[in-house]
C-alpha cells in the first residue's frame, strides 16, 4: 500500500507521519509538495498537522486553496482513505470535506499533551482494530481545536454514526459534544484533533494510534487483491 503525505508550507508533522508509516508500518510512503495536482498513485493521502501557510486568516483557510487540494478531493470522491490530523482536519473542514468548523480552544491557550479518547465507531476503515468503546490515549497538539457546526448537521453525524472519537473524562478544548474526530457520509474521510502519528510506540508513551493505521492497511488489503 502506498501513502501521500501532504506537505504545506508551514506543516510540522510531516516527518512523524512519514514515520508512523514507513518505520512503524512498514508501507510504502511518500512526501508530496503542495502544488502536486495528481494523487492516483497513492492508495491513502494523509494531511499532518502544522500551522500551513502561519495560519494567516484562519487555520487551514489558505492551504484549502493549494494546487494540491484538488487532487485530495479527486481521491476522497474515488473512495480513497484521506485522513486530516490537527492542521489537516482544519484544512479538511475549510475545503468542505468534512461538515462544521474549527474555534480557538476555550481557554485561548494552545493545549500540548496526552489526552483520552473514546471510540466512538469501529465500523469505519480508519478504526476496525480498536473495540467500540475502547479508551485510548493521544496527545494533541492545538491552539484551535474547539469543533462546532450547527444543530442540524448535528443530528446528522449522530444519526449517520460520522462521530468516530470524542473526548473521554475531559473535554481539553470545549469541542461541541466533546467530538475529537469525524468521518464524511462515505466513511473514507476522517479528520481529527489528536495526533495518532505521535502514539506509535509504547516509548513515545503510547501506541494506541498505531491502530488506525493498521486498519487502514487492512481495509486496503481487504478490497484490493495483491499480486506478487
Amino acid at each position: 500500500m502506498k501513502f501521500a503525505v501532504v506537505v504545506f508550507p508551514g506543516s510540522n508533522c510531516d516527518v512523524d507521519m512519514y514515520h508512523a508509516i514507513a518505520d512503524e508500518l512498514g508501507e510504502e510512503v511518500e512526501y508530496v509538495w503542495h502544488d502536486e495536482d495528481n494523487l492516483d498513485r497513492f492508495d491513502a493521502v494523509l494531511l499532518p498537522g502544522g500551522f500551513s501557510y502561519g495560519d494567516y486568516l484562519r487555520s487551514g483557510a489558505i492551504a484549502r486553496f493549494s494546487k494540491v487540494m484538488a487532487a485530495v478531493k479527486q481521491a476522497a470522491d474515488a473512495g480513497k482513505p484521506v485522513l486530516g490530523v490537527c492542521n489537516g482536519f482544519q484544512i479538511l473542514l475549510e475545503a468542505g470535506l468534512l461538515p462544521g468548523a474549527m474555534r480557538r480552544n476555550q481557554g485561548l491557550k494552545f493545549i500540548c499533551r496526552p489526552v483520552q479518547l473514546v471510540v466512538e465507531n469501529n465500523g469505519t476503515m480508519f478504526t476496525s482494530a480498536y473495540e467500540k468503546g475502547e479508551v485510548i490515549t493521544i496527545p494533541i497538539a492545538h491552539g484551535e481545536g474547539n469543533y462546532y457546526c450547527d444543530e442540524q448537521t448535528l443530528e446528522r453525524l449522530v444519526e449517520n454514526k460520522q462521530i468516530v472519537f470524542r473526548y473521554h473524562g475531559e473535554n481539553p478544548n470545549g469541542s461541541l459534544m466533546d467530538i475529537a474526530g469525524i468521518v464524511n457520509e462515505r466513511g473514507n474521510v476522517l479528520g481529527m484533533m489528536p495526533h495518532p502519528e505521535r502514539a506509535v510506540d509504547a516509548l513515545l508513551g503510547s501506541a494506541d494510534g498505531l491502530k488506525l493505521f493498521r486498519s487502514i492497511v487492512n481495509y486496503w488489503r481487504e478490497t484490493h487483491v495483491v499480486t506478487a
